[in-house]
C-alpha cells in the first residue's frame, strides 16, 4: 500500500475565505498577460469567491467575465479590486459604490482621489496596493 500523504491547510485562512464575501475584479480580462487575469488565477487558486467584470466576454480565472456595461448585479461584495484607469472608472462610480463593498483596492495606475472620496463618504475602506503582491504575501 502506498503511503498516504495529507496536505494540511491553514485553517484560519480557510475560515477567512469562507466568511469573506465576494471579490469583484473590475477591469477583468481573458488575456493571460494582464494583471487582472493573473489576479483572477491567484484568487481561484487560493479558494476565494470572485466575479470578474470587464468590457469583453471571455474567461478569467476559470470564470465567465460579466460585462460591465450591463451593470451586472453582484451581492455580498467584500472587496473590489480595480484594474481600470481613473478616466474609465468615472462612468461606473454609482455601480462601484452601489455594490457596498467593505473595501476597494486601487492597484498601481488605478489610483483615483474622486472615487476614494466617494467611497469614504459611504464608509468604504480604500487601499492603494497591489492585489497580486497582497495575495502572494498573505496580506489580502
Amino acid at each position: 500500500m502506498p503511503p498516504i500523504s495529507i496536505k494540511f491547510c491553514n485553517f484560519a485562512a480557510w475560515c477567512i475565505h469562507i466568511l469573506m464575501g465576494k471579490v469583484v475584479i473590475l477591469g477583468a480580462s481573458s488575456n493571460p498577460d494582464r494583471y487582472s487575469y493573473q489576479a483572477a488565477r491567484l484568487l481561484s487558486e487560493k479558494g476565494y469567491d470572485f466575479e470578474p467584470v470587464g468590457l469583453r466576454p471571455g474567461l478569467s480565472g476559470g470564470r465567465k467575465i460579466l460585462i460591465i456595461r450591463k451593470y451586472p448585479p453582484i451581492h455580498d461584495v467584500d472587496t473590489i479590486t480595480l484594474y481600470m484607469n481613473p478616466v474609465n472608472q468615472r462612468e461606473y462610480y454609482e455601480y462601484i459604490i452601489g455594490m457596498k463593498p467593505g473595501r476597494i483596492i486601487f492597484n498601481p495606475g488605478t489610483e483615483n482621489e474622486d472615487l476614494a472620496a466617494l467611497a469614504a463618504k459611504s464608509s468604504i475602506k480604500t487601499l492603494e496596493n497591489c492585489t497580486l503582491v497582497m495575495l502572494r504575501t498573505g496580506t489580502f
